[in-house]
């Protein structure tokens, strides 16, 4: 474990908003429900709540009684301060087109979003599926879904029609809202096609609404619109029912804000359910005090809102705290390496909150590209996704930084919403740990009887007790819910993770316990790519395990058994990673594929993916005892 140790510097501590993890996280611990309290009464609610917490495990109640909406604290309460004028969201494009909108302007836009959407019959509880490219109308349509009081599913614009299709059948979504195209590496990636697709054999979808966003530059190509189903949103924008008042949808704190999809072990993507009430409160304490948020700030987020740092901390925690974000279409290498340093230059940029992945990807490119641009307008970094590696740490910190930025290396899952565990600029650090759970979330190192494991060994990551922002159940499935979470560990939140203790009680995040394999920061679970891949006609079986990449953190590589009649060839290997990606996405593309006459099972049949990860890294298989032959 990594032993240097970089304390914050004076003119960090000075302007910290908390000066002492210590104190804090000890008054939290001794009182958490006081604590989450007084971290929601910094928020406006319709109604008070009459009860902090009712927990009946595994299932949790917060704030109850209280009636709220996380828009009205988005937007509506900034508009009786002086950040209605302030900007909120500055956007720009790979190809140079900015867009900026300040809290009244983003105010009426996502108004304007909500009227058409209740024009088209969309109402309180209706599931509504967001595909869209990073555009400001993806947060703005995000918004509108949650001010009346429907539940958004926002799916990743590099997901293929099959996931897309899953997922919004499990929803049972009544409006799919896309865009009719976006902007990649100056490739139009064709969104309203993968949508007319996926929606053919959806029964529940009524209605698709289309932004226009690649037509704008490109009017030359032609968009095919289903008379009755489909409609451009710019049309029904201009109609005088768009501009009426749309005040906020009262909502109870537990009412359902959105549903998104995860991987799991399954085969089946889990839909992880978050909550207006809670989630909010998580959201909100995490950013100001982890960033140590300040009205003059400017904050950047790398990801996208189809993926849930995009949700809690582009979507929702920048604008309930009245900050200033940065939002960028295109990739960081587009046109030259430098495109990320060169927005933080222009655009004074304080905080970047940016991916391992993606921070080995630019060290590839040297520092002279970086060293190129003014970066003196950064006072902290933060890194999300998998364990940074030291390396990278160290550049990122070195080069970027310019060795003043604290780097907040956060912890967190789909399912906990927000962070769980990160440094406050107030903590030392270490490279490669995110060192000690944040004020008032009790974790833990286990054994497999809940028992805390000596330091430096390790053991199952767990969290004692609740937190508001914590996911409420899957989907349709709270049966499910208890068996993947509360099932491991007696009494606990098991988080499928390894991690280890040090002598400072900081937490070293090994790796995940489950087949989920997280490549370039995002989960796919293994049976997912699996059937992809089985669903190829030359294709028996397959089994994919996860093996260590310098630059996406894991890589996949698959064992398949193919089907008589064909025969193993680069060809054929080429045509199975295509598939992946057509049928579940780009990104789930192995990266080696091996032929084999079989693959190691259990007697019951299952496969034994540990044996085929052992044998390729060169490691003790273990015991075989259970093995088929």
């Amino acid at each position: 474990m990594e032993q240097d140790l970089y304390p914050p510097s004076a003119e960090t501590l000075e302007g910290a908003r908390i000066k002492s993890y210590d104190e804090v996280s000890k008054r939290a611990a001794a009182d958490p429900e006081d604590y989450w309290a007084r971290e929601a009464s910094e928020l406006e609610w319709f109604e008070p709540w009459t009860q902090v917490l009712d927990w009946q495990p595994p299932f949790a109640q917060w704030f109850l009684g209280a009636r709220c909406n996380i828009v009205h604290n988005c937007l509506d309460r900034h508009l009786k301060t002086w950040r209605r004028n302030k900007l909120a969201l500055i956007w720009e494009s790979e190809t140079g087109e900015h867009r900026n909108f300040s809290y009244f302007a983003l105010h009426r836009e996502v108004t304007r979003f909500a009227n058409v959407l209740k024009s088209l019959g969309a109402r309180k509880g209706d599931r509504i599926t967001v595909y869209m490219p990073r555009i400001p109308e993806q947060l703005i349509a995000i918004l509108a879904c949650a001010r009346i009081g429907a539940i958004h599913s926002v799916i990743f614009g590099g997901f293929s029609v099959d996931a897309l299709h899953e997922r919004i059948m499990d929803a049972e979504s009544r409006l799919v809202i896309t865009a009719d195209g976006g902007f990649m590496n100056e490739k139009v990636v064709p969104l309203k096609e993968m949508v007319d697709q996926a929606v053919r054999k959806s029964p529940s979808v009524e209605a698709v609404l289309v932004v226009r966003r690649v037509t704008q530059q490109r009017p030359d190509l032609k968009i095919p619109m289903e008379q009755g189903r489909d409609f451009w949103y710019d049309e029904l924008a201009a109609l005088p029912i768009a501009t009426r008042p749309c005040p906020c949808e009262p909502m109870d704190s537990e009412d359902p804000l959105f549903i998104l999809y995860t991987s799991g072990t399954t085969g089946r993507p889990k839909g992880i359910l978050h909550v207006h009430g809670g989630y909010m409160v998580g959201a909100y304490s995490t950013f100001k005090n982890v960033f140590d948020i300040r009205d003059e700030d400017r904050y950047w987020c790398t990801a996208d809102a189809g993926w849930v740092t995009g949700h809690t901390y582009i979507v929702y925690a920048p604008f309930l705290t009245g900050a200033t974000q940065v939002m960028y279409e295109g990739a960081p290498s587009f046109p030259y390496p430098d495109r990320w340093w060169s927005i933080i230059s222009r655009l004074g940029v304080n905080i970047l909150y940016s991916t391992p992945t993606a921070i080995r990807g630019l060290m590839r490119y040297g520092e002279a590209w970086p060293d190129r641009h003014d970066l003196s307008s950064l006072r902290l970094l933060g890194s999300v996704g998998e364990p940074i590696n030291p390396e990278a740490w160290r550049w990122f910190h070195r080069v970027i930084g310019k060795e003043r930025c604290p780097i907040m290396d956060t912890w967190w899952q789909t399912e906990t919403g927000s962070f769980m565990i990160s440094p406050l600029p107030c903590v030392a650090l270490k490279p490669g740990t995110a060192t000690r759970p944040l004020p008032g979330i009790d974790m833990d190192v286990v054994d497999e009887h809940g028992n805390p494991v000596p330091q430096g060994q390790d053991g199952y990551l767990v969290i004692r007790k609740p937190w508001p922002s914590m996911l409420r159940t899957l989907y349709k499935n709270p049966d499910l819910y208890k068996q993947v979470y509360w099932s491991k560990v007696p009494g606990v939140y098991t988080t499928g993770d390894s991690a280890r203790k040090d002598e400072d009680g900081y937490i070293w995040v090994v790796g995940r316990m489950d087949d989920v394999i997280k490549v370039s920061g995002y989960r796919l679970g293994t049976a997912e790519v699996e059937s992809a891949l089985v669903s190829h006609p030359a294709v028996a079986e397959a089994a994919c395990i996860g093996l260590p990449h310098e630059v996406k953190g894991n890589s996949i590589k698959a064992f398949v058994v193919l089907r008589e009649g064909h025969e193993a060839g680069p060809e054929l290997e080429d045509e199975l990673r295509d598939h992946v990606g057509t049928h579940l996405s780009k990104i789930a593309r192995p990266d080696a594929i091996e032929i084999v006459d079989k693959l190691p099972k259990t007697r019951s049949g299952k496969i034994m993916r540990r044996l085929l990860k052992a044998k390729e890294l060169g490691q003790p298989i273990g015991d075989t005892s259970t093995l088929e032959d």
